[in-house]
């Protein structure tokens, strides 16, 4: 029994994942309560190098590993894929994100687990899924929202596709595991159901992420109506204001803040379907009226208005916004390796204490040794299997990691 009334505390989780749709389905499991062992290769996961490497981690690695533990095993040796299996026979759930067909040949696909395991969550994350003509085909975040056609709502002024800035399928791709595990685990503990297999992709993930704008796109063609006008980004005199004031009294009290209510009445923007067939003509006439005050003013004006509209911050300005502040939604992190750093809250979770192991992600087999205790080896085994480099220890590693790897 524990006493940790975190809703997955006492489950074990057997993370196999390596970057982040894996990661972060076994981080938000860790939230929750789970004792997640992350199971790493002696070079660590190449999710340690996206992007800029800052000591031993990069700042997904810092977000989407905290709370876990670190067990460095080289599935190649027999020993390693025996201590993994042992580990994965008494999961609750586990996750692995290899290609189709590789966990198979180290005695750690579903079938294998759960024929000594029947009660086990599994679940795969793919690029494609298991089966068909892309099944076994890479698949890093910018070439899904490539693919699964993201890139194609998010076009520069010259019309040329853009990808969204951050590993944004890989992310969601871990909240929709995170669901369906969830759902499986209460599957199991309320209904007696048995244990279940997953098969998650980036490109499925994607595509539920999108299916409004599919939808769109089937009865609508490949330029939709816009969602109301004016709606939008306007450049102000120190920066940019996004703003919402579709709606006739929104309008209207924009027209004013504008020095311009005439336009509220004129029959080219007097109501809604007018100023979505004559949106050009609209916005080329309140873009400089816009530009003429600072962010903070319009955002003061068209609050006051009750016009719906907010700044375009960058990370450095959200994390001074007073409402953040207000609700603890960033805190400030020690970390040995990297010095301070920002925290965002997990929604529903709350925010972990400074310093505390659910705040931190951990060295590369930081707790190969504690976790390999734990699952009935001796000191003098390990020795004998870090001997054979099938276990990495942390005392081993240092600040020794693989080159960093490209990703996105």
């Amino acid at each position: 029994m524990t006493t940790d009334n975190r809703a997955y505390a006492g489950l074990r989780v057997c993370d196999l994942t390596q970057g982040v749709a894996g990661p972060h389905c076994a981080f938000l499991l860790a939230q929750h309560g789970a004792d997640v062992i992350k199971i790493e290769p002696p070079g660590g996961d190449w999710g340690r190098g996206i992007g800029k490497r800052h000591g031993p981690y990069s700042a997904f690695f810092l977000q989407v590993n905290r709370g876990k533990r670190s067990l460095a095993l080289d599935l190649k040796q027999p020993e390693a894929r025996d201590a993994a299996a042992k580990i994965a026979a008494q999961a609750d759930v586990v996750l692995e994100a290899f290609r189709p067909g590789v966990t198979a040949r180290f005695g750690l696909d579903y079938e294998s687990v759960r024929a000594v395991n029947p009660d086990v969550i599994y679940l795969s994350v793919t690029g494609y899924g298991q089966t068909g003509p892309w099944s076994g085909r890479p698949l890093t975040d910018s070439i899904a929202q490539a693919v699964t056609g993201m890139m194609s709502m998010n076009r520069d002024k010259d019309g040329l596709p853009q990808r969204v800035g951050m590993i944004a399928i890989d992310v969601m791709t871990g909240l929709y595991a995170f669901q369906a595990v969830s759902a499986a685990l209460f599957a199991r503990a309320v209904r007696g159901a048995p244990g279940r297999y997953i098969d998650m992709s980036l490109q499925q993930s994607a595509g539920a992420f999108m299916a409004a704008k599919m939808i769109e796109y089937h009865l609508e063609g490949p330029v939709p109506q816009v969602v109301g006008v004016p709606v939008g980004t306007f450049q102000s005199a120190d920066g940019f204001v996004n703003i919402n004031a579709r709606r006739e009294k929104h309008f209207e009290s924009l027209c004013k803040l504008v020095d311009r209510p005439e336009l509220a009445g004129d029959p080219r923007f007097a109501t809604y379907d007018a100023r979505i067939g004559n949106e050009a003509a609209l916005m080329a006439v309140l873009r400089p009226l816009v530009a003429e005050r600072s962010t903070a003013e319009w955002v003061t004006l068209l609050g006051e208005a009750d016009i719906i509209a907010g700044p375009v911050n960058d990370f450095g300005a959200y994390f001074e916004e007073p409402q953040v502040l207000h609700n603890g939604s960033v805190s400030w992190q020690e970390h040995d390796a990297v010095g301070r750093v920002p925290m965002h809250v997990v929604p529903g979770v709350g925010t972990a204490p400074e310093g505390s192991f659910l705040a931190t992600a951990p060295d590369l087999g930081a707790h190969s040794r504690a976790v390999l205790r734990e699952y009935g080896y001796t000191d003098r085994d390990i020795d004998g299997m870090a001997s054979s480099g099938a276990v990495t220890d942390g005392a081993q590693t240092g600040r020794a990691y693989a080159p960093a790897q490209a990703a996105g």
